[in-house]
C-alpha cells in the first residue's frame, strides 16, 4: 500500500472540473484508491463521493493506493494534485 498527503492549494478546493479530472486519473488504474479529508474516506473513482469531501484550500487530503499498479497510480495522482489542486 502506498500513502501520501497533499494540502489543497487551489483557492476553490476540489470543485467540479478538477474533481472530474481526478476521477479520470484514478479510473485509469486497477488499484483501489481512497481519499480522506476531514475524517471522511471515499472512493476516488466516484465523482459524487469525491465532491462530497468538501475539500477546500488548506485542507489536508490523504491518498491511499493499494493494488497491482499502486506505485504508478500514486505517482500519477501525486503529480496531478500538485499541478491541478
Amino acid at each position: 500500500m502506498k500513502q501520501f498527503d497533499y494540502t489543497i492549494t487551489d483557492a476553490l478546493g476540489i470543485h467540479a472540473r478538477p474533481g472530474g479530472e481526478l476521477v479520470k486519473v484514478a479510473k485509469a488504474f486497477s488499484s483501489t484508491i481512497k481519499l480522506t479529508c476531514n475524517g471522511k474516506t471515499v472512493d476516488a473513482k466516484r465523482l459524487i463521493a469525491v465532491m462530497s469531501l468538501g475539500a477546500k484550500q488548506g485542507h489536508l487530503l490523504s491518498v491511499s493506493v493499494e493494488g497491482d499498479d499502486e506505485e504508478a497510480a500514486a505517482e500519477k495522482l501525486s503529480s496531478f494534485l500538485k499541478e491541478n489542486l
